[in-house]
């Protein structure tokens, strides 16, 4: 016998076996005309939403139209369950019922929130505090300005933004880019304001409020080059994620690829590349970020205790050893100068220093973290059973035809070890002095202050700004069989030949003065110190200089003149300084436009004035869109700007004053100085890099 209910056909055999064997993963419960139905499980797989259907297709043959579905116990749900709900729901109104939603969770809501389905489905549930935040876009209302957006949700002044409208008309550039560039507008902010004034969802994007196998369905190089990443699909709908919504030409190619209708959707462009390399590492072992191992790759002069090869061996068992060491390979492959990995309570981060900036390349499930920690410990041949303590050691491999250095150092932190990998690329160390990429002027003046016979020159910048490779470069130009050269180093970090190369020991009271006071019995040269940090070793220093050595030093300050006040507040008589001191050099490392999808523009105008270049003819900047071989960031490479200031007899008579900085900063702009400013400028004009990255490297 079958029943027919308005075209759907059912056996009543079947009707009464499910009857006897109620649905074990849908709780079912009656309150007067309502159905309530209670899912067991996240409806993220095919199983689970098949259950529910299945439920409420016996409520409608039981004449139950009137069904609400209870989410207390769903966490999650993907494409195919939002796609089953709207199914179900456009069924049970045809049938004359309806169908509501009760106890979603906050992740829940936002995905309803973010493809629509709360404007189809009423969730009856929803505290007053929710309703605002999930209110549905009003997209008929009047389109206002974002400036007064702004303004009115107290995110900007109305000065601050009179300013920048200025500021906008002079450069040409959208006015939500100037506000975030300038950090007067924080980028969520601007996010926000843009939702609002598009009437558009906006999505703090994070796992759970994306469908791994829709994220999967658009490549993910066309992807990150795009900017942008698909999180749901219901039937022809495809929501995709992006941080520039009027960017019509990247959906228009999203469609294309997946032959979908686009429906965009706001999020911060780093939160779209983290869910894309989520998803690419939700098996780590086998992301595409990992390649393989190429053959010529092995750790070099690995001395492994019996212990050790017994965890090793074990270790070759599992994929650990190939993924550790394919990551080492793809940093340096990739340039790192640093492998940052960082367990959290989710998940183990993995990050490149690229140019100076962190990237994230991929995420590795927390429960492979001790693994890969004893596997970095074996190669560095250290305590693996010593998980309280720092550790430092040092890791060399040969990959590419070269040997390539590891500097380890690992910290115990609330989730575990992080480990810092430093990578010391011999081959990626620029020891020329002529290619530090100075300019004509101020490398012929720093070869003058090298052919000195004494005296104290010093290279200053804040960490990470090339100074001590710059130091590494003279050396190597006046490095000779006829002289004595030796370095006092925290570490050692390039071995050079005919060169004697200390490293400080703090925890032996080796330290840079103690040292420096017995490499003067040695008959030196040329000292070259690490760094002076202190008092004693500045004294030291400068006595070496006026008793007939060249002295090369580092010190952390932002420019020359910054150099000439800080030894002076260490302590040292203006009077010795001003004889012993040569010259400074304060240097930055600016990134370069990556050559992959470098953009030409013509400078407007009030730029061209603004930074005094030459008027009358078109100026032809550059800037990068971003690509994959970039980490989209348009920046690939380094150049480095320098600020060279020679001590002559009119300088040696103003330091013996005592001069403030602001009385050697007038004697730098009497004398025409170029300074870091005026360097880099002249990198942007050439097309070498951009106002903002030179805005970037130098107020930091």
């Amino acid at each position: 016998m079958r029943r027919q209910i308005k075209g759907l056909s059912f056996s009543m055999d079947a009707i009464r076996a499910q009857d006897e064997v109620p649905t074990t993963e849908v709780i079912s419960t009656h309150i007067g005309v309502m159905t309530y139905l209670a899912p067991k499980a996240s409806l993220a797989s095919s199983e689970a939403i098949g259950e529910l259907r299945d439920a409420v297709d016996l409520c409608i043959i039981k004449g139950e139209v009137q069904v609400v579905i209870n989410l207390c116990s769903v966490e999650y749900v993907n494409s195919e369950a939002l796609e089953t709900l709207l199914d179900m729901h456009t069924q049970l109104v045809r049938l004359g019922g309806w169908l509501k939603l009760a106890q979603v969770n906050n992740l829940a809501r936002e995905i309803f929130y973010i493809t629509g389905i709360n404007e189809v489905i009423s969730i009856i549930d929803i505290a007053s505090d929710n309703n605002e935040k999930f209110k549905k876009p009003d997209r008929n209302s009047p389109r206002q300005k974002l400036g007064d957006i702004l303004v009115e949700n107290n995110m900007v002044s109305q000065k601050k933004l009179d300013e920048v409208i200025s500021l906008q008309l002079k450069s040409g550039n959208r006015l939500g880019q100037i506000l975030v560039e300038k950090g007067i507008v924080s980028e969520r902010d601007m996010m926000l304001a843009l939702a609002e004034q598009l009437a558009m969802p906006y999505v703090n994007l994070r796992a759970g409020l994306y469908d791994p196998d829709v994220v999967k369905t658009l490549d993910k190089e066309v992807a990150t080059r795009l900017g942008s990443v698909p999180i749901f699909k219901i039937k022809d709908k495809l929501l995709v994620a992006t941080s520039d919504p009027q960017a019509l030409h990247a959906l228009n190619e999203i469609e294309e690829h997946t032959g979908s209708r686009v429906s965009p959707v706001l999020a911060l462009q780093e939160h779209i590349i983290k869910s894309l390399n989520e998803v690419a590492s939700d098996n780590p072992l086998t992301s595409d970020l990992i390649f393989d191992v190429k053959d010529d790759f092995e750790v070099v002069d690995s001395s492994l205790t019996s212990d050790q090869i017994t965890i090793d061996e074990l270790a070759a068992g599992s994929p650990i050893i190939n993924m550790v060491n394919s990551i080492i390979q793809r940093a340096i492959n990739d340039k790192a100068s640093d492998i940052h990995i960082e367990p959290g309570r989710s998940k183990t981060l993995i990050r490149f220093r690229i140019d100076g900036l962190l990237y994230e390349v991929m995420t590795v499930k927390p429960v492979l973290h001790p693994a890969v920690i004893s596997r970095l410990k074996v190669m560095a041949n250290l305590d693996i059973s010593e998980r309280r303590l720092p550790q430092d050691g040092r890791i060399q491999v040969y990959t590419h035809g070269r040997e390539v250095d590891l500097r380890f150092s690992s910290l115990p932190g609330l989730h575990g070890e992080k480990i810092v990998l430093r990578v010391l690329d011999k081959n990626q160390t620029i020891l020329d002095v002529n290619k530090l990429g100075m300019s004509v002027a101020n490398l012929a003046l720093y070869l003058k202050m090298l052919k000195r016979t004494h005296g104290l020159i010093l290279v200053t910048g804040p960490t990470g700004s090339g100074k001590t490779t710059s130091l590494y470069a003279a050396l190597n130009y006046i490095n000779s069989i006829e002289k004595n050269i030796v370095t006092i180093e925290d570490p050692v970090e390039y071995q050079m030949e005919i060169i004697n190369q200390n490293e400080i020991k703090a925890s032996v009271g080796l330290t840079f003065a103690k040292i420096l006071k017995h490499v003067l019995r040695q008959d030196p040269d040329i000292v070259m110190v690490g760094e002076i940090r202190e008092q004693e070793t500045a004294e030291i220093a400068v006595q070496a200089a006026l008793t007939g050595h060249l002295v090369l030093s580092t010190l952390h300050t932002n420019d020359s003149a910054g150099a000439i006040t800080r030894m002076i507040d260490m302590g040292i008589e203006p009077y010795l300084l001003s004889s012993a001191l040569v010259g400074v050099l304060a240097q930055r490392l600016i990134r370069t436009i990556c050559p992959a999808c470098n953009n030409t523009f013509i400078a407007p105008p009030e730029m061209v004035e603004r930074y005094g270049w030459e008027t009358g003819k078109q100026i032809r900047l550059a800037r990068g869109r971003g690509c994959p071989e970039c980490y989209d960031s348009g920046y690939k490479g380094r150049a480095s700007i320098h600020e060279l200031l020679e001590v002559d007899q009119e300088l040696q008579k103003l330091i013996m004053a005592n001069p403030s900085r602001d009385v050697l900063s007038e004697f730098i702009a009497r004398r025409d100085i170029k300074t870091l400013y005026d360097d880099g400028l002249v990198h942007v004009h050439d097309g070498d890099t951009t106002i903002e990255e030179i805005t970037r490297v130098i107020n930091n």
